[in-house]
């Protein structure tokens, strides 16, 4: 009895610690104790992309690489943070997962994820696209890069519906978010169905990456309480980051450590299909982990990317203010800046101005002057 006992202490999971401190995921509390099972269907209804061999190669006739082993996991990584926006825009926040999952919508949102030339988000369009960013085939992506990257794909992909801004200088600008997102006559795909239901708009649901660098070469602690409150806002979709040359998703936190999916899991290329098939309900399995991972949130790389979903103006709106109120107001030294537009547009005479709108907690969502250049500035994190 004793040893059986002892075999089922080693045989159970250390993906969730037994403690009365909240676990959150995603803008989810829980609490371990009770919520145990609960955590882990919601960690598992999580897209989980993984290493992948035996695909096509990626870069034509002359490529020889058909596996994005030893290179490509923060490609993986963005791919998942991808899938979790798509997720929660076309079958919603509280969707989950199950090995008989045959939804239709579901089916259509992996299958954009294939690794295959012709999928929307496969690792070839990632990789081959983050040649413009001057990465080779084969080279390693920092958190800045898979964000610019992804931010080109999504245009090209009407059904996903959505449209990525990416923050640079630790800085968020409101109104070019605003420029970017209010759509005229726009419309918005809606949950459930075949072919999702167009619905009138004048939002453009955005999926928000923040790259910022806490520190040279690891994580200054004086980020560290921002880092772990980025977990508790509604709108987050994780944080893309890892330790050094090893990229990570971590989807939350509990105490002093970070949750995470891992993606240096080397698994075959296989497709899903319809799911119909047996062979394809067990790869539809591959993309989902059945247990997370924990660190120490002092061990992770400082070079991460904050990620946040926000479905609709308002959803935006409130996460201006909670990064006002939680990630801003209470630190010394926050994450980053929340400015209403971008200072190096004024002139030496409205200084005064600026340092006053710089630091103001209100932001004015109903005006914007459209006639505001939005280009994007460009820059490499280390990673």
């Amino acid at each position: 009895m004793d040893s059986l006992f002892t075999q089922n202490i080693l045989d159970e999971p250390e993906d969730i610690p037994q403690t009365d401190e909240p676990v959150w995921v995603l803008g989810k509390k829980y609490n371990a104790i009770k919520e145990l099972d609960a955590i882990r269907r919601d960690i598992r209804s999580k897209l989980w992309f993984t290493y992948r061999k035996n695909f096509k190669s990626i870069g034509g006739n002359n490529s020889t690489i058909t596996t994005d082993k030893g290179w490509g996991c923060m490609l993986r990584c963005g791919q998942m943070v991808l899938g979790q926006a798509l997720i929660t825009l076309h079958l919603g926040k509280e969707w989950q997962w199950a090995p008989e999952t045959r939804n239709s919508t579901y089916l259509k949102i992996l299958e954009r994820f294939e690794d295959r030339r012709g999928a929307a988000f496969s690792i070839h369009q990632i990789a081959l696209t983050g040649a413009t960013e001057g990465k080779e085939v084969g080279q390693w992506f920092g958190p800045n890069t898979i964000a610019q990257v992804l931010k080109k794909l999504v245009v090209h992909d009407e059904w996903s519906s959505i449209t990525i801004h990416v923050a640079l200088d630790n800085t968020l600008i409101v109104n070019d978010v605003l420029r970017q997102c209010r759509v005229e006559g726009g419309t918005t795909a809606e949950a459930d169905g075949d072919v999702p239901l167009k619905a009138p708009s004048q939002w453009k649901p955005l999926l928000l990456l923040i790259p910022l660098r806490l520190g040279l070469s690891e994580i200054n602690p004086i980020y560290i309480n921002g880092l772990k409150t980025s977990f508790k806002i509604s709108q987050s979709l994780g944080v893309i980051g890892g330790k050094p040359n090893l990229a990570l998703y971590f989807i939350g936190c509990v105490g002093n450590e970070v949750i995470y999916l891992d993606p240096h899991t080397t698994q075959r290329y296989g497709s899903v299909d319809k799911k119909l098939e047996e062979e394809d309900i067990e790869m539809d399995a591959t993309y989902h982990c059945k247990f997370a991972s924990r660190i120490p949130i002092t061990g992770i790389d400082p070079s991460v990317a904050l990620c946040f979903f926000c479905a609709t103006e308002k959803d935006f709106e409130a996460l201006c203010k909670s990064i006002q109120e939680e990630l801003i107001a209470p630190e010394k030294q926050p994450l980053l800046e929340l400015c209403a537009e971008r200072l190096t547009q004024w002139s030496p005479i409205e200084d005064a101005a600026s340092e006053a709108i710089a630091a103001v907690s209100f932001v004015d969502f109903e005006h914007v002057d459209p006639q505001y250049d939005t280009s994007d500035e460009d820059f490499e994190l280390l990673g």
